[in-house]
């Protein structure tokens, strides 16, 4: 029987159980090479024992960050600040994945320690770009161009080759949370009248040409990984919804996506009513039992036997954890010991157990 300390297997990457660092923003990079912070925020995941270690979501230029102290993957600097961490996870038997990503409407925002407020252009922000001119909460970005979004195209092409030069064993695509390929996806904020907008094929339509061209760009033994907010959580007839969800991840499958992430929201405040233990779990299990296809399930998952239980059950496949690794940076071994499985301590700390 499967269980949190199965191997799984997508393509010729082979994690060690199914237990994964979620991506979590530190706002912590300078010009978007990771530092000092970062490595110790990912590696100490990897040596306490997380299967895969996630990059916080990484800017594919300039102009895709959120502040100017996310991390990113456009130039060689900070290629080589991935690779030293990347290296160091790879030491500790974790493999690990970077998140490519792009604000869009909700880039230029200042550090969360101000509030996360529109950076004004004074104080060296920039003018968002998203797929319409809607506001998205104290932004208001402008529509783009068909020439801006077949630069968006290319530099997430040029994000995954960049990722495979500082090493990294799988490619997550940031769909979700209200981001740039969220902001096409979803006809709250999508309101264009061109083939990026309108029908729900023309409003997936950036998102898949991504796809395609990450996919096209790295190797087939790869893995390619997308996160969806795969419910709006709104009321509006123009909202996402999960029956859109199910539609879009077939064609996920079939661009050779191979595996979803399900998250949602990222444009209204979510009902705290719902927030509750696995409150996410079923849109999980209904994209992975309508697409055939490995899932990740996020979504207060604090407890190993909460966590096991989702895997014995097939509700999915990869548990990823976010809070609960910021409070434990060793949730993986304990989990182990808990659920009587052998942990995976490195040989520095073995003396302890």
């Amino acid at each position: 029987m499967k269980h949190l300390f199965s191997p799984l297997r997508l393509r010729d990457m082979t994690l060690k159980n199914r237990i994964a660092l979620s991506p979590m923003q530190q706002y912590s990079a300078v010009d978007g090479i990771p530092g000092q912070w970062h490595l110790v925020h990912l590696g100490s995941r990897a040596v306490g024992g997380a299967g895969l270690i996630l990059t916080e979501c990484t800017a594919i230029s300039p102009e895709a960050m959120c502040t100017l102290y996310d991390t990113g993957i456009w130039n060689e600097a900070q290629v080589a600040g991935w690779k030293f961490i990347v290296d160091f996870v790879h030491q500790q038997g974790a493999k690990m994945g970077v998140q490519l990503w792009h604000a869009g409407g909700k880039a230029s925002s200042k550090h969360p320690n101000e509030g996360m407020k529109p950076l004004p252009l004074e104080e060296g922000g920039w003018i968002p770009k998203s797929s319409s001119a809607t506001p998205i909460n104290a932004h208001h970005p402008q529509a783009m161009t068909l020439q801006e979004i077949q630069e968006v195209k290319n530099q997430f092409a040029q994000a995954a080759k960049n990722a495979i030069k500082a090493g990294f064993d799988t490619i997550e695509l940031h769909a979700a949370h209200g981001y740039l390929l969220h902001q096409f996806y979803s006809g709250l904020i999508n309101k264009r009248t061109d083939e990026y907008g309108g029908s729900f094929e023309n409003r997936i339509r950036l998102l898949v040409e991504v796809v395609n061209e990450v996919r096209n760009t790295i190797p087939d033994e790869m893995p390619l990984l997308v996160r969806l907010s795969a419910v709006d959580y709104s009321n509006e007839p123009e909202a996402w919804t999960l029956a859109d969800s199910l539609k879009l991840t077939e064609i996920l499958k079939d661009s050779g996506v191979d595996l979803i992430t399900a998250s949602g929201g990222g444009f209204v405040q979510v009902d705290p009513s719902i927030v509750k233990p696995n409150y996410q779990l079923p849109l999980a299990t209904a994209i992975r039992e309508s697409a055939n296809m490995p899932v990740g399930t996020v979504g207060m998952i604090t407890d190993a036997h909460q966590a096991n239980a989702i895997i014995e059950n097939s509700e999915a496949d990869l548990i990823v954890i976010a809070r609960e690794h910021l409070r434990n940076p060793y949730f993986a071994v304990d989990a182990a010991i808990e659920l009587g499985q052998t942990p995976d301590v490195p040989w520095q700390y073995k003396r302890a157990y």
